[in-house]
């Protein structure tokens, strides 16, 4: 039996790829911030309300390590964005942009971070690095340093 035929290019979409889904394509967020923290803020609620003792300590954890030690908490926002960029998070790039955005960091810094994140991540970093910019420009677009 023949393989299907591949679904048509999407508008914009090389030639060569057209075989590829069309979300690796995508350049947009899924959701806008708003939509992001409520899905967010809700599923941490039931996530944390579950009370499970592993799960809420981790949960702790990671607020912890974000916290001002040795390093400042817009480092650490910093090197968690870079980290997200490395491992392909969507839902964690957004988190640490608007986090380094609450703490002041600058487009120039974002850039920067940035393009640590494509060294040391490779081409594949590439749609992400999109997304992140999409955010920064929502961001940017609506003077969007609120807080959680």
């Amino acid at each position: 039996m023949p393989e299907p035929a591949p679904p048509p290019p999407r508008p914009g979409a090389a030639a060569p790829f057209r075989h590829l889904h069309p979300s690796l394509f995508m350049t947009e967020p899924v959701a806008s911030l708003a939509e992001f923290r409520a899905f967010r803020e809700r599923m941490n609620d039931i996530i944390l309300g579950a009370g499970n003792l592993t799960l809420n300590r981790f949960f702790a954890l990671d607020g912890r390590a974000y916290e001002s030690g040795a390093l400042g908490v817009k480092t650490k926002e910093l090197l968690g964005l870079v980290a997200s960029l490395v491992l392909r998070c969507d839902d964690c790039i957004t988190y640490h942009v608007v986090r380094c955005k609450e703490e002041g960091v600058t487009r120039e810094e974002f850039l920067e971070v940035f393009s640590i994140g494509l060294v040391v991540g490779g081409s594949i970093v590439i749609p992400h690095l999109r997304r992140a910019m999409a955010r920064l420009e929502e961001l940017e677009g609506s003077g969007g340093t609120n807080k959680r």
